[in-house]
Order: structure tokens, then sequence, then C-alpha cells
């Protein structure tokens, strides 16, 4: 087991080798994890508490993973991305992406852009019909851009005009119920015929008509005590403008003998006059009152139905005019819907029509795509010792319109002819699918943005001039891509930009993997090792410096 390792991985093809039972796939299995992969407890070192991984990845500044990152809450520091995953003892899993702690799943995700790894046990990102369909449009190319564009701006414009017409028809009896309340309301409103501050101008009224006579003896009253009553003896009348004369009188007998009465004496004439004024009011309004019933029920009458009114649509008079404009816009809109729904519906069927037309127009350059890939990878197996295997791609209706298309794409192998055509994960043995898997990312590198790869024991099975192949398409790969292969094969490892090598060394019950990357003569001796099992002997030397020697004479051509 690794006890604790710290690999810097260069560009280019970084092969891993090491005896069986050092720990090599510990190192795919650190990267799976680093990026989604199953946290299994058993991982975990007898004794610790938990198994980290941690990861500094270089991702461009600015770019689709750096602002996914910064959407999350993390940090991307100078083009470098640190995610960290633990996983206890117990099972449990945390993960942090740029120093922010983020759940699992969005490693998972994010890994869809960073690095596709390659393990016998692993579920391949290529076996992902989704992933599948989204592989062979990017080797189609520019091609499909504009019609696939195309395609996908009707599909959508297509399940809008579906949608609002399954609203607009199953709301049918809704919409009638909505539109007869509205025309009820609008009725019951028009003739009432309300006016802005009626109910107010109302309430005045039928106070002033309910204590007309009231408001009349009050006003007789008033007027009688100010002016007198013209009926009555004038012998001791003591209305109040007599007074007032009576006191103006006093004031202005003797106001030659002190000028400070003589402002008062010009005061007391202008209260007589104000009060003769305010007498001949009070009259004229007693004059006015009248106590008038039919008047009375007519107002008590109208507040009662405007009350009615106000109740169901708006506080006032002004709310229920504001109502009745609302309600009328909106049956114009409702009694229109017939016409919208005719509408739409010439517009769903144009749609349909076009969408079937630009539907295929992308299944005839997917199914050209389709060809020229299945060619492509067949012949990348006929070199990685699988002559007799090829590659189809099956492009099929899937019965519907979808968001990408109406197409099913599933890559599917014939392991010999004759044999049936048959999906990947059924139709390759686990040696096989990675080769399988290795062919098809040799075919798709200069399409397929995901800029790592990693492989484990992509060589099962395999060796003499098929092993050489496989690490002669690794490296090609590695041209566009950071490649990180587990091997057991020198003819592989040869190939490598850069070698690590998983060393054990016993310490009483516990065995420590570490991982050292090797330079030229030690990848020599390392490469002799897995030719001879020696690593001193001079036939595995000679024929290791001679494969290296290939290797770069090949790279080097290329």
């Amino acid at each position: 087991m690794i006890d604790e390792a710290v690999l810097k991985l260069s560009p280019g093809l970084t092969v891993v080798t090491g005896e069986t039972g050092a720990g090599k796939t510990m190192v795919v299995t650190g990267l799976g994890l680093l990026f989604g992969g199953r946290a299994d407890p058993a991982r975990v070192r007898p004794g610790a508490d938990r198994a980290t991984v941690e990861g500094t990845l270089v991702v461009e500044a600015g770019g689709r993973v750096a602002q996914q990152v910064e959407d999350l809450g993390g940090d991307v520091e100078d083009g470098e991305l640190i995610i960290a995953r633990t996983v206890s003892g117990e099972g449990r899993s945390r993960a942090w992406l740029g120093g922010r702690s983020v759940p699992v799943g969005t490693l998972t995700y994010l890994a869809e852009d960073l690095v596709a790894v390659h393990g016998q046990m692993d579920q391949q990102r290529l076996l992902q019909p989704g992933r599948q369909r989204a592989a062979l449009d990017r080797y189609a190319g520019e091609d499909l851009v504009k019609p696939l564009r195309a395609y996908t701006q009707t599909y959508k414009r297509h399940k809008e005009v579906g949608a609002l017409l399954d609203e607009l028809t199953t709301r049918a009896r809704e919409r009638e119920e909505e539109a007869d309340r509205l025309r009820f309301g609008l009725v019951e409103i028009e003739k009432v015929d309300p006016k802005p501050g009626e109910e107010a101008e109302l309430k005045q009224e039928e106070e002033r008509l309910a204590h007309a006579d009231s408001l009349k003896s009050a006003a007789v009253s008033a007027h009688t005590a100010l002016l007198g009553d013209p009926m009555a003896s004038a012998q001791g009348a003591q209305d109040a403008v007599s007074l007032l004369g009576e006191a103006r009188a006093a004031v202005e007998a003797v106001r030659g003998f002190d000028t400070a009465l003589g402002g008062i004496g010009d005061r007391l004439a202008e209260a007589g006059y104000l009060v003769s004024d305010v007498a001949t009011e009070l009259a004229a309004y007693a004059e006015s009152v009248d106590a008038d019933p039919a008047r009375l029920a007519a107002v008590q009458e109208r507040r009662a139905v405007l009350t009615g009114l106000l109740r169901k649509y708006g506080e006032d008079s002004a709310a229920v005019l504001a109502w009745a404009r609302d309600a009328a816009a909106r049956l114009t809109e409702l009694e229109g819907d017939d016409d919208r729904i005719a509408e739409l519906t010439r517009e769903r069927d144009e749609l349909a029509a076009r969408l079937t037309e630009v539907a295929g127009e992308v299944t005839r350059i997917r199914t050209v795509a389709a060809e020229r890939f299945g060619d492509a990878v067949t012949a990348e197996l006929a070199a990685l010792a699988m002559p007799h295997a090829r590659v189809v791609v099956a492009v099929s209706p899937a019965g519907q319109f979808g968001p990408e298309g109406a197409d099913e794409i599933e890559l599917r192998m014939m392991s010999h002819p004759g044999a049936p055509a048959l999906p990947l994960n059924k139709g390759a043995s686990g040696g096989e699918l990675s080769r399988v898997m290795l062919a098809i990312e040799v075919v798709f590198a200069g399409a397929d943005p995901v800029p790592t790869f990693v492989f484990d024991e992509v060589d099962a099975g395999v060796g003499g001039k098929a092993a050489v192949e496989i690490g002669r398409r690794l490296a090609r790969l590695a041209r566009t891509a950071q490649v990180i292969v587990v091997t057991h094969l020198p003819q592989v490892a040869a190939f490598a930009d850069q070698h690590l090598v998983v060393e054990k060394a016993s310490d009483g019950s516990v065995v420590r993997s570490g991982v050292t990357a090797l330079d030229r003569e030690a990848r020599a001796r390392e490469l002799s090792r897995m030719l001879a099992g020696l690593e001193d002997s001079e036939l595995g030397r000679a024929h290791a410096e001679e494969l290296l020697e290939i290797a770069s004479a090949d790279k080097a051509a290329d």
C-alpha cells in the first residue's frame, strides 16, 4: 500500500510501472478518487483515520473550468486549481475545490472537462449514450455545426409553441369560466355606473336628509338668537345683533374722551355686520332644508347598491373602475385565445415540418461521419492486436425529436467477422475494451477537449509487435493531451516522456510503496527488469536500450 507519495506529472506521456502488488493501480485509483470516484473505505490504510488525495491542476485562466470553480466560490490562482478529497475508515467522504468545500458530485461533473479515466473496472465516459452522440458530433466537425444549430433553435421554438398550445387548450374550461366572471362583473359595474368620490357625497347627502328637521330647527334657533324673532314683540328683545348695537352705542357716546375706545367701537361695528351676515345665511339655509322622504330613500338605495359593488370589486369607486379596466383588457385577451390557438397551431405544424427537414440533414451528416469514424477506429484496432475486430457507429431513429436531434447513437463492436455488432460494454472483454477506448481516443484526439487521459493496463493480454503499436499510439495521443498509463509492457514504457516506478519495501507487517521518477539510466534498468525479470541482465539491458532507441527515433520521426 502507498503510505505517502507525491507525483509531479509532466506533459506528454507518463508511464507508471512496478512489480505486481507494488501499488501501481493505486495511482490511478487516487486520480479517480480526486475526480469524484467511488470512495471505498477499504482503500484506507489499516490504523489510519483517513486517506487523502490532493492535486494541483493547471487550467486556463478565464476558461470554462476556471469560471465553474469561481461560480462555486472556489479560487483559481495563477492558472492553478487545487482539488482535495478525503475518505474516512467509516466510508465518509469530503471534497474541496479551489479551497471551497463542495459536494463530491461536483468533482464528477467537473471531471468531464478535465480528465478521462480508462480503467478496466471504470464506467467509461464514451459508454454513455449522450457522450457517444457528443463525440460523434465533434468528429463530424464544421459540417454539422450549422444544421445542428438550426435544429436546436427550431426544436426549442417547437417545444415552446407546443407547451403554449397545451396550456391554451387544456385550460379552455377554466378560461371560459374566467371570461364569464369578468363579463358579469363588467355588466354589473356598467349598470351601476359609479362615479369617483360618489360614495362620500351620497353619505353626506343622506346625513342631511335624514336629519332635515333637526337641521332646520337648529338654523332657525340660531337665526333667532342672532337677529331675533320678527313675529315676537320688539319690547325686551335680547338678540345678539341688538345687544351688539347697544354695546356699540355705549362706546360711541364716549369715544371722543379716549382714543382707545375708538378701535373697540370699530370692532363692535364689524362684529355687528358679521353677525347680521351669519343670521342672513342661517335664514337662507333654513329655507333650503326640506324633509324629502322620497329623495332620502333614493339616496339610501343608491348607497346600498354602491356598497355591494365595493364589496366585490374595490374599496372605493376609483378602485372599482380600475378593476373594470383591467377586466376588459383580460377579457379581450381571453376572447382572442381562439384566434391565438389557430395561429399557434399553424406555427406548430410549420415548425414540425421544418424540424423534420433539419433533423434529416443532421442524420445524414452524422451517418456519413459515423462511417468514417468506424473505419478510422477499426484501422487503429488492427494495429492493437485486434485485427479482426470492427467498430461501427449505429445511427438509428429515436422515434421522436430530442434536444440534440432525432437519432440514437451507439458505438458497437464486432469481435470477428460474422459476429453480431454489440454495444461496447457487451462486445469486448476488459482488455479489449481498454484498447478500443485507446483507439477511439486516438481518433478523437483532435476533437475531444479533455486535456488528460488515464489508462490502467490498456495493454492487458498484448505482447510483441502489438505492444509496440500501443506505445506508439499512446505517444501519438500524448502530442495533443497529457496521457498517464499504468503498464506492464516495456514496449509501451519505452515511449514515455516521463517514467515513474512504484517500488515496495517490506517494513515488518506493513508494505509501504514509494513512487520515483526515473532518469535515462534508471529507465534502462527498469525496462530490463520488465523484459527479463532481472535489472542487471546484459541481454535484458541491451534489449531495453534498443527499445528506448526505437521509441526515441519513432517520436522524433513524428
